[in-house]
């Protein structure tokens, strides 16, 4: 007996009119799945950054296949697996691993018995889709994290080195006489923003000037006590996260500070912190690009990127001793295990924690048998 109809967002009826016959019955239907998911997944008020990207992914599995989905198999997937981890530069695991999620995603829409996708299939091509995707064939994920392991913190040298070659780019082009040395003052400013809060490259592009504010506990940083990070990374089909990042340098807040009253006003006087020259906002990209420029000039290695200013920021704070908690915080990091592998200690940091730990043990064992050195 065929289900009762239910009309909710992305149903095969209200997508594909009941008993019509179709010119090209298997590519309309095809379609009008994609149509109704797409339907479904914005009355869940997901995002068009997350819709788009999953409706790209099915589609290229489809055309992978050669299939439509009513007779993809579980081997299908494990095909297409191993050709994204095989080609001669494969996807990262988290990559794969989101593919798969969106067919199994896309898969459990259409099998749902809600939206009739199956009897609209077994009507017009007498077999339906079935769920692919299972434990066992596709990737697992074994942490919370799955960033590229190659990614590191800049040792304190590294980041003197950076900060002082950005520096060296605005007497340069000062002593030239050069109009970009507004530019680079900015750039050397930003960089030193984004590790002085601990940001990501978006979450710095995005700022404005209003963003700053005073912290009570800290009147010494006037109004640059406290961050408030409007563009914080998202959970897949929510807004950004917001976070209030409190001041914890203060070089970084008399950079800051030196480039609001100096530099900024040489642009147009708009929201963003950091105008470009015809009155916009620098990209997120234009910040890995300059940051590469630097790297190489420099000699760094080729697996530092912006983030690792991030890194660093972590895993200095640790380093100076402030609490993991408040460290876990201040980055917007759900789980601290998350904070944790953000963070990589110098081998001298490590050292002195074992020095010290020791110390402690010796002098608590000659406190209780009262001899001494």
């Amino acid at each position: 007996m065929p289900n009762r109809r239910v009309d909710i967002a992305g149903a095969a009826h209200l997508i594909l009119v009941p008993g019509t016959t179709l010119l090209h019955p298997e590519e309309t239907v095809l379609e009008a799945m994609l149509t109704g998911w797409t339907h479904q997944m914005r009355s869940r008020l997901l995002a068009q950054g997350s819709i788009a990207p999953r409706i790209a992914t099915v589609r290229r599995f489809y055309e992978f296949t050669n299939e439509y989905p009513w007779r993809w198999s579980p081997s299908d997937l494990e095909e297409w697996t191993s050709s994204l981890v095989s080609d001669p530069r494969p996807l990262a695991h988290s990559t794969v691993r989101s593919y798969q999620l969106a067919v199994a995603m896309f898969l459990d829409y259409l099998t749902d018995r809600r939206y009739s996708w199956a009897e609209e299939c077994e009507q017009r091509f007498g077999t339906h889709p079935v769920q692919i995707c299972h434990e066992w064939n596709m990737a697992t994920h074994t942490n919370g994290y799955e960033g590229r392991p190659a990614v590191r913190p800049m040792s304190r040298e590294e980041l003197q080195s950076f900060f002082d070659f950005a520096d060296d780019q605005v007497e340069k082009a000062r002593r030239l006489g050069r109009k970009g040395w507004i530019a680079a003052f900015r750039d050397a400013t930003l960089f030193k923003a984004i590790y002085g809060w601990g940001l990501r490259r978006r979450e710095a592009a995005k700022l404005d000037l209003i963003d700053f504010g005073p912290n009570a506990a800290c009147p010494e940083f006037g109004g640059f006590g406290m961050l408030s990070v409007r563009w914080g990374k998202a959970v897949k089909g929510s807004p950004p996260r917001r976070r209030n990042v409190l001041s914890v340098m203060p070089w970084a807040v008399e950079a800051l500070e030196q480039y609001v009253a100096e530099v900024r006003p040489c642009y147009w006087s708009g929201a963003p912190l950091w105008p470009t020259e015809r009155g916009g906002r620098i990209q997120a990209q234009y910040v890995s690009d300059r940051f590469n420029d630097y790297r190489q000039e420099l000699g760094l290695g080729a697996e530092l990127h912006p983030h690792c200013l991030r890194h660093s920021y972590v895993t200095h704070l640790i380093e100076d001793g402030f609490d993991p908690f408040f460290v876990q915080q201040q980055v917007g990091h759900a789980w601290g295990s998350t904070t944790a592998l953000y963070t990589g200690v110098s081998s001298d940091f490590k050292n002195r924690v074992l020095r010290k730990a020791l110390d402690s043990i010796y002098l608590g064992a000659v406190n209780q048998t009262g001899e001494t050195r």
